[in-house]
């Protein structure tokens, strides 16, 4: 069975617009490297009872996840407990996630040049951050050392890009390199002048129904800089029948009156 991917990015400061997301962007830029598109993703705020839904449904869903953000050890940061209370299972400390912290602390205090004080409050709270639901895996961070963790398909990783996004990338080439460019999606298009979706719909549906798999999209434009109003038409899905489907497409726009412009092709 095939899997889609989806992304979950927690945090209110995306929310808030403190903040802007960089994640999704290069999540589908990560992916489209592989021959993979993202299928869905999702922003959720501070509030465990919303972080809880999100993550049991990806839990439920059979989709490859990534959760980005709520990892830490402060008062905001829920996404660790709210795992655990998705699946119905206790959190625990992660022998090798309290290894790699250990090191880091020790890391960090030859840095500023103190002694190493394991039992200090601030260095056992910081502990607080290997605490995964049990039966996790770790997730490497070659940042600092601090780890995300995976349960089945879903992998939590770090709000910060500079963690993440190696730590993505790791999970996609180490676990899924078995997917890559098995499903490689294409895309046609051509610019439509002079005609209405309504007229349209019709015939993209009739194009889908002849085509499984492919999907026909439509995008209007009212005030375009180069086009003016326009409607970006065109058909997405496997390599090997977008020429088809594409070529199904405007066969049935010539049926109607309307001029066509470039076409473009991602």
């Amino acid at each position: 069975m095939s899997q889609d991917f989806g992304l979950i990015v927690i945090g209110d400061e995306i929310l808030s617009g403190k903040r802007l997301d960089k994640h999704m962007p290069k999540v589908i830029e990560l992916l489209a490297a592989r021959g993979l598109s993202l299928a869905w993703a999702q922003y959720v705020g501070d509030d465990p009872v919303r972080i809880t839904a999100a993550l049991r449904q990806a839990f439920a869903s059979g989709d490859v996840v990534f959760s980005t953000g709520g990892i830490g050890a402060t008062p905001d940061d829920h996404t660790r407990q709210c795992a655990g209370a998705a699946l119905g299972v206790p959190l625990a400390l992660h022998p090798e996630a309290e290894a790699l912290i250990r090191e880091r602390m020790q890391d960090t205090a030859r840095e500023q040049s103190v002694p190493y004080e394991p039992d200090r409050p601030d260095n056992v709270h910081r502990l607080n951050m290997g605490v995964f639901p049990e039966g996790a895996r770790i997730i490497a961070n070659p940042y600092n050392k601090i780890p995300g963790f995976s349960v089945g398909d879903v992998h939590f990783v770090p709000g910060f890009p500079v963690m993440a996004w190696p730590m993505i990338e790791s999970v996609l080439d180490r676990q899924y390199a078995h997917l890559f460019a098995t499903r490689s999606v294409r895309e046609k298009s051509v610019i439509v002048f002079g005609a209405m979706e309504a007229t349209l719909t019709p015939m993209m549906l009739a194009v889908e129904a002849r085509f499984p798999g492919i999907k026909v999209f439509s995008l209007p434009s009212v005030d375009h800089p180069q086009y003016g109003r326009h409607i970006e038409l065109g058909v997405k899905g496997a390599a090997d029948v977008i020429d088809a489907a594409f070529a199904a497409l405007t066969e049935g726009l010539h049926e109607f009156d309307a001029r066509l412009g470039p076409e473009l092709v991602r």
